[in-house]
């Protein structure tokens, strides 16, 4: 950040009186500007014994395949966020179940979390950031073409559970990748 966005002066970054860590903070209005983890959103959607799942159209990770979630939007909830987006990235309608995983991402600043849910009918279609949208099984699960680490890890543990005949909610950090590698 090089500019404060309520006056337009430029920001130093410094520790604010009352605070323990560095901020952009402006010079001449005095603005604190902070900056906070993202928070990603989405949802595990079952329908007869297979979960629906997107294959990306943008970047990171373009053509490989996630389960719908994003961003979560300002005014919204988690359950909010993960209903909008995949009815945004499959064109699916779902109904939530519980919070299924919760994965820290530190080094990227972000928090991802994903529900379960019940799609409601198997009428949807990719939206403008998937290229396909499909009911998956297990078995046919593309392990090796899967975009985010932290979608692995919740798929990971959505089948083992539903093998256990029990969904617990599921907590991980996640270090940083290799480098070069997503893993």
């Amino acid at each position: 950040m090089n500019f404060c966005s309520h006056c337009g002066a430029p920001v130093s970054l410094k520790v604010p009186p009352g605070d323990n860590l560095p901020r952009h903070v402006c010079d001449q209005c005095g603005t604190i500007h902070y900056q906070n983890p993202k928070v990603v959103v989405g949802a595990i959607a079952e329908w007869e014994n297979k979960i629906l799942m997107c294959r990306r159209a943008i970047e990171p990770r373009y053509g490989c395949w996630t389960l719908p979630a994003g961003f979560m939007e300002n005014n919204e909830t988690t359950g909010q966020a993960a209903l909008r987006e995949t009815l945004e990235e499959a064109g699916a309608k779902i109904e939530l179940a519980e919070m299924f995983s919760f994965v820290d991402l530190p080094h990227i600043s972000q928090i991802h979390i994903i529900y379960r849910a019940k799609l409601i009918d198997p009428d949807f279609a990719p939206g403008e950031e998937s290229l396909e949208a499909s009911l998956i099984t297990e078995a046919d699960v593309p392990w090796e073409e899967i975009a985010f680490r932290s979608i692995e890890y919740t798929l990971k543990c959505y089948f083992e559970d539903r093998r256990r005949g029990r969904f617990d909610l599921h907590t991980t950090t996640l270090a940083v990748p290799i480098p070069g590698t997503y893993r």
